[in-house]
């Protein structure tokens, strides 16, 4: 059965989802949400998920909300991911939790602050707090990648995959790889993991597809 990612490409959520079910090898497929439409506001998606959000994953009779969720669900289907020993498991989900707390949901704001809302409505005071809050973020991430490759082990984890949900978008919130080496190397990194894809081409909802 295939599994069904309610995802769009815009989201850095769905995308941790999206690249974690690529690079697992599990037959899915992306099902796009009109966020800027309105769906997430309609009955009909509140009856898939309550919360009114994306990324949903729904594999039979399975419906599961928040990338992080479905990350360690692809990891019990699949096996990967999820670090090598009681360990890096730990580990693993120390990084996911400190992203979703201290980078994405910072970066996600931040991005959306300064590019989906009209230009006089963006609120500097608010763009200039979390840009502080993500550079302590950054810092944090480059200084941890310090020699090296993964953060978490040997290989590609769902820290790695969670981490980097935001940092791949092209539109401008504050982040330049180039300023961050550690960072850079390690984004490179994941970018030469057979069957990465960037967000935009593997979630349906685009800037390319609106236009």
């Amino acid at each position: 059965m295939t599994i069904k990612l309610y995802c769009m490409g815009e989201s850095g959520n769905a995308y941790k989802a999206a690249l974690a079910l690529e690079l697992s090898g599990l037959d899915w497929e992306p099902v796009y949400v009109d966020f800027f439409g309105g769906e997430t506001r309609t009955d009909a998606f509140r009856e898939i998920n309550v919360m009114g959000e994306v990324p949903v994953l729904v594999d039979g009779y399975t419906t599961l909300t928040q990338s992080g969720v479905m990350q360690m669900y692809i990891t019990e289907k699949t096996g990967k991911f999820g670090g090598a020993t009681p360990e890096e498991q730990r580990e693993v989900m120390r990084w996911v939790f400190w992203d979703n707390h201290k980078l994405s949901s910072q970066a996600g704001m931040t991005r959306f602050l300064m590019n989906f809302l009209p230009a006089d409505k963006r609120p500097a005071d608010v763009i200039g707090f979390t840009q502080g809050r993500l550079k302590a973020a950054y810092t944090a991430l480059n200084e941890h990648l310090e020699g090296r490759d993964w953060i978490v082990g040997n290989g590609i984890t769902n820290a790695d995959m969670s981490c980097c949900g935001y940092l791949f978008y092209p539109e401008p919130f504050g982040f330049d790889r180039a300023e961050w080496p550690n960072i850079d190397r390690w984004l490179s990194n994941i970018e030469n993991t057979p069957g990465w894809k960037h967000p935009y081409d593997l979630m349906p909802g685009s800037p390319a597809d609106r236009a």
